[in-house]
C-alpha cells in the first residue's frame, strides 16, 4: 500500500463516518398536504424573524437562557410562533435548569408530532407543530411526574399569550 492509497482510504473512511454520524436531516416535512398551514420558503421568510426561521424551519437550536419564555411565570398559552396554534398550557410549564422553556406535556398529543432525530451523532426525539410542521424542539425521558417527560423547546417558535392556562 502506498501513501495515496492509503490517504485516499482514510478519507473514504472519513466521509463515511461523517456520514453516519451526520444521519438524515433533523427536519425533513411531512408532505405539504398532510399540513393544515403551508407556505413556500419565500413566505415562511417574510413571516419570520431570521432567528424564528432558522429554528422553526431549519431545525436551529437558540443558545441557552436566551429567551425570556424561559423565565415566564404568568398563566397562559403558548403557541406556534409560525401558525399560531396552542401548544402548551403554563400549567404544565416546569423549570428544568437546562435554558429553554420546558413542559412535562403538550395541551394534546395530537397538537404536536414526534419523530427520531439522528443528528449530531445521537439519538433524539425531535418535536414538531403538527399544524404548520415547524421545529419546536426535542423531549426526553428525563422530566418530572406525572408523566416522566420534558418538552424542552425554543423560546423562537413559541409566542406567549396571557390568560387562563
Amino acid at each position: 500500500m502506498n501513501r495515496r492509497t492509503t490517504w485516499m482510504g482514510l478519507a473514504a473512511a472519513a466521509a463515511g463516518l461523517r456520514g453516519l454520524l451526520a444521519g438524515p436531516a433533523a427536519h425533513a416535512e411531512a408532505p405539504a398536504a398532510a399540513r393544515e398551514v403551508v407556505h413556500t420558503e419565500a413566505e415562511w421568510r417574510r413571516l419570520l424573524t431570521p432567528a424564528q426561521f432558522d429554528v422553526l424551519r431549519d431545525a436551529g437550536t437558540e443558545p441557552p437562557f436566551s429567551s425570556p419564555l424561559d423565565r415566564e411565570k404568568r398563566a397562559g398559552t403558548f403557541n406556534c410562533a409560525g401558525c399560531g396554534q396552542a401548544l402548551f398550557s403554563s400549567r404544565t410549564k416546569f423549570e428544568s435548569g437546562t435554558g429553554w422553556p420546558s413542559f412535562y406535556q403538550p395541551l394534546s398529543k395530537v397538537v404536536v408530532d414526534e419523530k427520531t432525530d439522528r443528528t449530531l451523532g445521537m439519538k433524539r426525539t425531535e418535536v414538531l407543530c403538527h399544524r404548520c410542521g415547524g421545529h419546536l424542539g426535542h423531549v426526553f425521558d428525563d422530566g418530572p411526574p406525572p408523566t416522566g417527560q420534558r418538552y424542552c423547546m425554543n423560546g423562537l417558535a413559541l409566542a406567549f399569550t396571557p390568560g387562563a392556562a
